[in-house]
């Protein structure tokens, strides 16, 4: 039980609920199903995410003894050899996941794992780390979509997203910049405004997505603004959880636009997104 624990913590296991819906959003924008073998989309993503997370670990496993040794490797309870192992196995059955479903899928599924690596080993510390880390979601987008150009904007609206979580997470350790916060809340209100703007199926879609957008707006924008008005390392984790959690009512509000069944489906998520993270921390 010990050992499952650690990985749990080690992939951030529940946080995966969170990419779920990447997914769901293209798929919809793209009118294709998340059925038949396009179901094992939704599994590469996961699997995915559970690889970048474990990889993460192991990339930062000097810099964690220090500022965060409760973490599995430094705390001794997964070694590195073991935390590349799981990283790699991860991604294997992601990539083998998605490659099933088409062609078009299997170039998007490596270029996904190519990015997480890259992410994690190379960029994540530099100033092309958060643009890095909002092309995982983009090409994740993109992967429910099997590339479709209409999933384009879509992509774009949770990159921007990410990129913008990303930056501001950079200061859970040390505060960040209120520059940097400012910007975190211009990107989710326009993010909001191009979810709830979008086109739309019906009336009825055009409902449920600029419910989702303010739901997402409030929640996230007002944990960002809270980071711009006291930008120290506390308030700061907390906008950036918040801008992880939030990611699912923007997934929501865009998948909304074309497919109520699947925004359903996905607003079931938030509740155990909230309960899991009382257990095991999402960053």
């Amino acid at each position: 039980m010990t050992r499952l624990r650690a990985l749990i913590s080690l992939t951030r296991a529940p946080a995966a609920l969170t990419v779920l819906g990447d997914t769901a959003a293209g798929a919809s924008a793209a009118g294709r199903r998340l059925r038949g073998r396009r179901a094992l989309l939704p599994v590469a993503s996961v699997a995915l995410y559970w690889a970048g997370m474990a990889l993460n670990d192991w990339a930062d496993r000097e810099l964690d003894a220090v500022e965060r040794p409760e973490r599995p490797v430094p705390s001794g309870q997964v070694g590195a050899g073991g935390a590349i192992g799981v990283a790699a196995v991860l991604a294997g059955c992601g990539v083998a996941a998605g490659s099933a479903v088409g062609p078009a899928e299997a170039g998007l599924v490596a270029a996904l794992a190519a990015a997480v690596v890259g992410y994690d080993v190379v960029f994540k510390d530099g100033a092309a780390g958060p643009a890095a880390m909002a092309a995982c979601r983009g090409l994740d987008v993109l992967l429910g979509a099997g590339g479709a150009r209409a999933a384009w904007p879509t992509a774009a609206v949770l990159a921007a997203h990410t990129c913008s979580v990303t930056a501001l997470s950079r200061g859970e350790v040390r505060g960040a910049d209120p520059r940097t916060a400012a910007a975190a809340v211009g990107t989710t209100a326009l993010a909001a405004v191009a979810a709830a703007s979008g086109r739309c199926t019906s009336r009825r879609h055009r409902v449920a997505a600029v419910a989702a957008a303010g739901l997402y707006a409030a929640q996230v924008g007002g944990a960002q603004l809270r980071a711009y008005r006291s930008p120290d390392a506390r308030t700061v984790r907390a906008a950036t959880r918040d801008g992880i959690h939030g990611m699912v009512p923007l997934q929501i509000a865009l998948t909304a636009r074309h497919d109520l069944a699947a925004a359903t489906l996905l607003a079931m998520i938030p509740p155990a997104v909230r309960s899991s993270g009382k257990k095991v921390s999402a960053t």
